[in-house]
């Protein structure tokens, strides 16, 4: 009697299945895979094709290196809104320099960045403010930034860089990104260094680890990234208005989220957060688009 009601108390292996670590990673696979399946059938299976899907591909590039960025300032357990606002200045940026060099466009597109991500970061750690108040009100400087440079019109680029739109330089540039990620995630001591932050500031000073600096550095090299997506914003879009970049800092902290990685940060933080839900969000945008009609 007594064995029975102890079997009967234990958990089904489904039920703990359902309520383990394993299936809560699986999650967004699982939504992103219900999504492919929806769109396919409302479509009549005309979702899957050459056509359609270089569009999506091309929802997913700058997005994903804005936020692999954004997922080292989010293990950190801090939070990083200006992430439209950057894009849209370091868009300008390359747009202008364009005309001169292209690679001096780049580079100008990724030191702007990073001096962005640097006041960010300057002001967190030496005023002591919470990263989200700081980041909203340069969020909302920044853009105000990027609206009185498009004021009278557009900012063009040049034919040259705009010739660069090929979809084997903008996986190229994505993929090297998300593999430099990876390794200094999972191989280096960045990466332990940042989830210590983010498990516990105070705990991870007494470890050794320089607090103040791995925040600051953070902040930077998230803000590095985003200028590097404006190049491929860029050579996508050709011309700048301002509202690009907009609303951006939003679809990437909800992907994320939704992607699995932990609000605060820390140690339970994984790098597969950044790519599913990076996916799911390219799906979202791109149901919006209407269907091929053959």
């Amino acid at each position: 009697m007594e064995k029975a009601k102890t079997r009967e108390q234990q958990p089904s292996r489904l039920r703990a299945f359902l309520g383990g670590d394993t299936f809560k990673a699986l999650l967004p696979f699982i939504g992103l895979v219900v999504i492919m399946v929806a769109m396919n059938l409302l479509t009549g299976g005309k979702i899957f094709t050459a056509m359609r899907i270089r569009l999506l591909l091309s929802q997913v590039y700058y997005p994903t290196i804005v936020a692999t960025g954004v997922f080292f300032v989010m293990t950190l357990g801090s939070i990083d809104f200006t992430e439209g606002s950057t894009l849209g200045v370091a868009s300008i940026v390359i747009s202008v320099l364009s005309f001169y060099s292209i690679p001096l466009a780049i580079l100008g597109g990724i030191l702007t960045g990073a001096a962005i991500g640097a006041v960010n970061g300057f002001v967190h750690v030496k005023f002591k403010l919470p990263s989200f108040i700081v980041t909203i009100c340069t969020m909302y400087l920044f853009r105000g930034v990027c609206a009185y440079l498009t004021t009278e019109t557009a900012v063009p680029a040049s034919a040259a860089i705009k010739a660069l739109d090929q979809d084997w330089i903008k996986i190229t540039i994505t993929l090297a990104v998300l593999a430099v990620a990876f390794f200094l995630f999972q191989f280096t001591r960045i990466g332990n260094d940042v989830k210590a932050v983010g498990s516990g500031e105070t705990a991870a000073r007494f470890s050794g680890v320089r607090t103040d600096r791995v925040k600051f550095l953070t902040f930077v090299s998230a803000g590095a990234l985003t200028g590097l997506a404006a190049f491929v914003n860029v050579i996508k879009v050709g011309s700048i208005t301002a509202t690009a970049g907009n609303q951006l800092e939003t679809q990437i902290l909800i992907s994320l989220v939704l992607g699995g990685l932990p609000i605060t940060g820390g140690a339970k933080v994984r790098f597969t957060n950044i790519i599913i839900p990076c996916s799911t969000t390219a799906w979202s945008c791109w149901a919006t688009i209407p269907p091929p009609s053959s």
